[in-house]
């Protein structure tokens, strides 16, 4: 049986607490974080006897090690934020683990080319050890939350099932979420939102191969559904964009997301500050992180339920020719909608989307529906089951949108 360890607390780490208690596909559930207090929490509030605790410092890879050995852990669930994928993924190796993400390891610019060039990009760490998983017969599944995650499984399903060529795929995030109370409380970590939003962005393009352009280019109008309704959307650093091509053939991947005006215009007084920072400086003697300050000052997401209402959609958009070579566009999507997830499982919409689709893929992991071995995206995996699973197991739809082919 599945012995998981769920390295977070937070928003994510609960979510997917609170979903998997629903489930039998595993023996134990064991989450850790760097605060004894939060994990046990998660666990008094799950109250199922499967689930237990452990203070556990998520970049100390020894330390990730020795806890897999010594609770006889199987699959390593990473949850935290971004900075903390190499440590936790090296010691999923070393303990003989499987090992999920729901983020990969970061990015580096292009010393001189910053918005031209990439240099290291999202996840080279990881597929750069590809081998020794590979000779270990483990398998690390890499960015399985919602973005990236199921946005890749729609492009493996779309690619498979309704195009014979596939032109574009393009990820399109958009929300009309509000928090009650405050003029600036992002729904998800602002550590992370930080580091995808300000980074310069990666477009893949056949025969260019991956290469980046500015913050914030190249915007457009999206009409999402669920009532969200025209929201601007620009390029941001996002893993799809080197995950899918991996795996999938087209022309071309983007990745836009519907910040909006407002937000945009924050995170770039942040830039202009500094603030955005993470190399540590000096105040008063101590050295502080810039970017963990402003984490500091905002409320943390997860506490953020009960204020927020509204609708987030996740969903990828593909267009090329269908099975009878004729041009195609749509757009498959998930929606999330905050009084729901409040409701069913007292987490908000956008932890709780994120979460849920880890705990998917462990499923289909137990179940020997999905397997292999290496470094691999979720593209890598059998759509249908993933897309089934969800909505017969999880109760949750999906839905597809044909669009206007003409104006792609």
């Amino acid at each position: 049986m599945m012995r998981v360890l769920a390295i977070g607390a937070g928003g994510v780490g609960t979510s997917a607490a609170l979903i998997s208690a629903r489930r039998t596909f595993f023996e134990s559930w064991l989450v850790a974080d760097y605060s004894f207090e939060r994990a046990v929490h998660v666990v008094d509030r799950v109250d199922d006897p499967r689930f237990s605790a452990v203070a556990l410092d998520a970049s100390d890879s020894a330390a990730v090690e020795q806890v897999c050995r010594d609770h006889q852990i199987t699959h390593v669930l990473n949850v935290v934020d971004p900075r903390f994928v190499m440590p936790i993924f090296r010691a999923a190796l070393a303990a003989d683990c499987d090992y999920l993400d729901t983020a990969m390891s970061l990015s580096q610019p292009h010393p001189e080319a910053p918005f031209a060039q990439t240099f290291v990009t999202l996840g080279q760490e990881q597929f750069a050890q590809t081998a020794d998983w590979e000779n270990r017969g483990r398998l690390a599944l890499c960015g399985i939350g919602v973005e990236p995650g199921l946005s890749d499984v729609f492009a493996r399903y779309a690619a498979d099932h309704l195009f014979s060529s596939v032109s574009e795929i393009g990820v399109r995030d958009g929300a009309n979420l509000v928090v009650a109370g405050y003029d600036f409380a992002p729904s998800f970590s602002i550590w992370t939102t930080i580091e995808e939003c300000l980074n310069p962005p990666v477009i893949y393009e056949r025969g260019r191969g991956w290469f980046t352009t500015e913050p914030f280019s190249q915007p457009e109008v999206f009409d999402f559904p669920g009532g969200i309704g025209p929201v601007e959307c620009v390029n941001v650093e996002h893993e799809e964009v080197m995950l899918i091509p991996r795996w999938i053939d087209c022309d071309r991947v983007t990745f836009k997301y519907g910040l909006g005006e407002e937000f945009i215009e924050v995170l770039r007084v942040l830039h202009t500050l500094g603030l955005d920072r993470t190399d540590p400086v000096s105040v008063g003697g101590q050295q502080v992180s810039p970017r963990d300050v402003v984490a500091a000052c905002l409320p943390d997401p997860a506490t953020l339920g009960d204020r927020m209402s509204g609708v987030t959609c996740a969903g990828t958009q593909v267009t090329g020719l269908d099975l009878a070579g004729q041009p195609r566009a749509v757009y498959l999507y998930h929606l999330a909608d905050n009084a729901k997830t409040m409701r069913d499982y007292g987490t908000q919409a956008v932890v709780w989307q994120t979460a849920m689709n880890p705990v998917i893929a462990l499923e289909l992991l137990a179940t020997g529906q999905w397997s292999g071995v290496g470094v691999k995206g979720p593209e890598a995996f059998d759509a249908s089951v993933y897309l089934a699973l969800m909505r017969d197991g999880y109760g949750q739809e999906w839905e597809l949108r044909e669009e206007s082919s003409a104006s792609h």
